[in-house]
């Protein structure tokens, strides 16, 4: 299983910025997915969460300003970031809690970078 996202960069306070994951490989199927974010000199945080049922978990920092979706059948997640703060600058994991032919299991993407300037 391979978790691919994509769609970090470099924007101004209070641009937007569209994350995607898609998982690969021999999934059986996938509990929840999610966005993680872990700031220099910081430990990794929960940005959101999304069930299969769409049940989506917000941290309050985030609340009202990024919204997590995702797309069953191409087995990926999105994260929507508008009005980005500088605080907001870090590496972006994707998680999925899945179900493959060894069980359930957790995988982590590989990391995009988001940077926001003042």
């Amino acid at each position: 299983v391979q978790l691919q996202a994509s769609g970090g960069g470099l924007v101004q306070a209070g641009e937007s910025l569209r994350l995607s994951c898609a998982a690969s490989g021999s999934i059986l199927s996938i509990n929840s997915m999610g966005w993680y974010r872990q700031a220099p000199g910081k430990q990794r945080e929960l940005v959101a969460t999304i069930t299969s049922g769409d049940f989506r978990n917000y941290a309050d920092s985030v609340q009202g300003r990024f919204t997590i979706s995702r797309d069953n059948a191409k087995k990926t997640v999105y994260l929507q970031m508008n009005s980005l703060k500088p605080e907001d600058t870090a590496v972006y994991y994707c998680n999925a809690d899945l179900y493959n032919y060894s069980g359930r299991r957790n995988f982590w993407g590989q990391g995009t970078l988001v940077t926001v300037s003042s």
